[in-house]
């Protein structure tokens, strides 16, 4: 039997990741949550509840216990990584360190894990607020890989799509073009890489299963330009995208990258890892996506 813990298990593909974990009746799994998420578990699993910003209380629940395997989906400063890394001090044979293609600065190359080496990094306390976004994954990168007495894999995923992202990324530039809304594109010939919302939970599930260590890139394989994608979108819509530059904060595109922000995944594969091709399911998940809101117009009519 196998004794796993997640960490922010409640929704998209940390969700996702506790499904694929229940399959195996080997796995003993629980989930850390603060209990404000329902989750469709049930009696499947075990849970033990505390809010891993307060370092006390993410301790307290953790107690003497031993895991095989930690997943931390929620992880987003260095203060809440020092603290993990003292927590689960001689309490953990493996941790996986959900991290962001946002450790990369936007680059016209395809980007590689050495690119931004977190073992070198220099340290820096902080918390969530303290930090913008990108600095705050690497930091919180840099304390694992530097201070952890246990081994630590960080993925670093791209923006993750699926029917069931809470951000509505892909949403956003479908209801746009759906309404004749303006989207704020600088650099529609920029490369971008995407992963799928339940190949982003199988890549954790087979990343907490190998030896492998550091960071590791994962996405689908391929990439797409952002105008590329608008053109997806525009023949599932019918309609053409009204593309511009520049306009008002709410109408640009979350997407809007002003060079290209693409990844290799080279060295997880050559440890045996596989990936879904972008070309295959993106065009897939924009026609869901279009159809959902046309099924929506005809019941509301």
């Amino acid at each position: 039997m196998k004794k796993i813990l997640v960490l922010g298990g409640t929704r998209f593909f940390g969700k996702r990741l506790v499904e694929l974990l229940l399959e195996d009746p080997e796995n003993d799994v629980v989930i850390l949550t603060r209990g404000t998420t329902v989750d469709p578990f049930g009696d499947r699993l075990r849970r033990i509840h505390a809010d891993r910003t307060h370092p006390d209380e993410l301790a307290a629940a953790i107690g003497n216990q031993m895991w095989d395997v930690v997943y931390d989906n929620i992880c987003y400063s260095p203060d809440e990584a020092m603290a993990a890394c003292r927590i689960f001090n001689n309490k953990t044979n493996r941790y996986i360190l959900t991290s962001s293609q946002s450790v990369y600065d936007p680059s016209p190359e395809i980007l590689r894990e050495d690119r931004f080496d977190p073992g070198a990094y220099p340290i820096q306390g902080g918390g969530k607020v303290d930090l913008p976004y990108s600095e705050a994954k690497r930091q919180a990168e840099a304390v694992f890989l530097q201070q952890a007495a246990f081994p630590v894999a960080a993925v670093r995923f791209p923006i993750v799509l699926g029917v069931d992202d809470y951000t509505r990324r892909l949403h956003f530039h479908i209801e746009h073009v759906r309404q004749g809304e303006p989207i704020g594109i600088p650099n529609p010939e920029a490369r971008i890489s995407f992963i799928r919302s339940d190949e982003a939970a199988n890549i954790m599930l087979w990343l907490g299963r190998s030896s492998l260590t550091g960071p590791v890139n994962a996405c689908s394989d391929g990439f797409i330009t952002i105008g590329e994608m608008i053109s997806l979108i525009e023949q599932a819509a019918g309609r053409q995208a009204v593309v511009q530059t520049g306009t008002e904060d709410r109408h640009m595109s979350p997407f809007g990258i002003g060079q290209s922000w693409y990844m290799d995944t080279a060295k997880a594969q050559a440890a045996g890892c596989s990936f879904l091709s972008l070309s295959d399911w993106l065009p897939e998940l924009v026609t869901d996506l279009n159809r959902s809101y046309a099924d929506h117009h005809i019941r509301t009519l």
